[in-house]
């Protein structure tokens, strides 16, 4: 672990004691300093340690932070584990019963929001709440005569509300060591990906684990400086990225697939970018290229979960990068794929790779500690977790997704994996996007159903469709139904909502 850093929280200090006068976050026309940052957080925590919220039978007390992409997200964030209390990320663009069931189910007993979430849960909400635009500057403000707020490590750290694509929402618990941990093992690449002249991009929603932590967390670990953008439009982030002499972009595909249709102002932009990340869900492989074509640079994908903290594995950790692969475990991460009958996918004894597919099973100190509040679906006794997202690796050890276990689709017996239908349908001219799913058939047990966006003006038939698909995937695998639809659901990293669909 990081020398003398035990409490997350303890980054901001460390960078301020370092390089206060230094940016920190960026936010339009603010700036915000290490030395401003860490003393916006020790305000915060000795305002919340001023108001005695008593431990429960669960832990110490938990604070929703339900905040857009601002300088006042970080401050409350990194306050509330300075206090040594439980912060409770939420998207702020839940709706009134998406925001019942988080604070309900974490208990929490400070809120702050936006003025738009403050008036959605009303009485009905936490006890105490602060409002974006309104109180929550008192926060930010020192208390009189309040000394500097130490804080204990209050376990877990924070509580992150998965997207529910099995149900509803469940708190993924990660601790202080398991944030820290995995800037631990990302900065044990060779070289790291980032460093503390870097200036990142933050425009991956904070109540993320891949932008909380790989976005803002890493800033704080290395001391460099971030740049908030609260609703990605391209147009805009592209004059951002040149205004703030970005140098190191955390995104997610939908980003990447609208960049890659901008042309010169994109090569224009990137000029002095360095590093492209690009996570949460797979990057049509076509927009891959147009973007690699347009700025030089390649896009590094990886893999993660929220029970990761989240990054799993990466190109970064490899030798190249390879279109539709999410390269090799991070530093410190071990890995190993699972076949249906429980047999690890090994190499053969003709030192063949098996291509196989296999559950990624994985093992390292970046793991959460289950879910809330029992530690249900935690690491098993020798810390493995398995991840229910099935890969293969190729002859040179790179992986590659190729679906949710969850979501396979069987098909008289047979295996049929939604992620390659629709990559074959994305194959077409006249698709925009599409999702397969698998519905009760009579004598298959399940056949595939596909619910297709078409490009504007198209006017491509569900016949036309399937025999498409026909011409590149086996008979078994191919859609009996197509539905057509203006646009699919996704989460705020782009993700299909499989769930929303059924």
């Amino acid at each position: 672990m990081v020398q003398d850093v035990t409490n997350f929280a303890d980054l901001v200090r460390r960078a301020a004691a370092s390089h206060g006068a230094r940016p920190a976050l960026r936010s339009h026309a603010t700036l915000v300093t290490w030395t401003e940052l860490d003393q916006q957080v020790d305000a915060v925590a000795a305002h919340l340690t001023g108001l005695g919220l008593p431990d429960d039978d669960l832990g110490p007390a938990r604070v929703a932070v339900a905040l857009p992409n601002v300088p006042e997200f970080a401050a409350v964030f990194f306050g509330v584990l300075r206090a040594g209390l439980v912060a409770v990320p939420v998207n702020p663009a839940y709706t009134p019963r998406e925001l019942a069931h988080v604070f309900a189910d974490s208990g929490a007993a400070v809120l702050v929001g936006t003025q738009s979430v403050t008036s959605a849960v009303g009485a009905g909400g936490p006890p105490r709440q602060y409002t974006l635009g309104g109180n929550l500057q008192e926060l930010l403000t020192p208390p009189a005569g309040a000394a500097t707020t130490d804080g204990r490590r209050g376990e877990p750290a924070i509580l992150l509300y998965t997207s529910g694509t099995a149900g509803a929402p469940k708190g993924a618990m990660l601790s202080h060591r398991a944030l820290l941990a995995n800037h631990e093992q990302l900065a044990a690449i060779d070289p790291p990906p980032v460093g503390p002249d870097d200036v990142l991009l933050l425009a991956v929603p904070l109540f993320h684990a891949y932008g909380l932590n790989s976005g803002l967390g890493a800033v704080a670990y290395h001391g460099a400086c971030g740049v908030l953008v609260e609703r990605f439009d391209p147009a805009d982030s592209l004059e951002v990225i040149e205004r703030h002499g970005v140098t190191g972009i955390v995104g997610v595909p939908p980003m990447f697939v609208a960049w890659s249709l901008m042309g010169q102002r994109l090569t224009t932009a990137w000029a002095g970018v360095r590093l492209a990340v690009c996570g949460a869900s797979p990057l049509d492989p076509a927009a891959e290229r147009r973007f690699t074509e347009a700025t030089g640079k390649p896009v590094h994908q990886g893999y993660g979960l929220t029970e990761a903290a989240p990054v799993l594995t990466s190109t970064l950790a490899g030798d190249t990068v390879k279109p539709g692969s999410i390269g090799r475990p991070i530093p410190g991460v071990e890995l190993k794929l699972i076949d249906a009958g429980g047999e690890e996918v090994l190499l053969d004894e003709d030192d063949e790779v098996r291509t196989d597919p296999g559950e990624i099973v994985v093992r390292g100190a970046n793991l959460f500690d289950g879910y809330w509040p029992d530690r249900s679906g935690a690491p098993d006794p020798d810390g493995w977790w398995a991840t229910g997202d099935v890969a293969y690796a190729d002859e040179d050890g790179d992986l590659f997704i190729v679906d949710r276990l969850g979501e396979l689709i069987l098909v008289s017996g047979f295996n049929v994996y939604p992620h390659e239908v629709e990559l074959v349908l994305a194959g077409h001219p006249a698709v925009v996007e599409a999702a397969a799913v698998g519905v009760p058939h009579p004598y298959t047990g399940q056949t595939v159903k596909v619910i297709v966006v078409r490009r504007p003006g198209s006017q491509v038939t569900a016949e036309e469709l399937i025999a498409h698909c026909e011409r590149n995937l086996a008979r078994f695998k191919c859609p009996t139904a197509v539905e057509f639809a203006d646009e699919l659901p996704h989460s705020a990293t782009g993700k299909i909502r499989k769930a929303a669909l059924r």
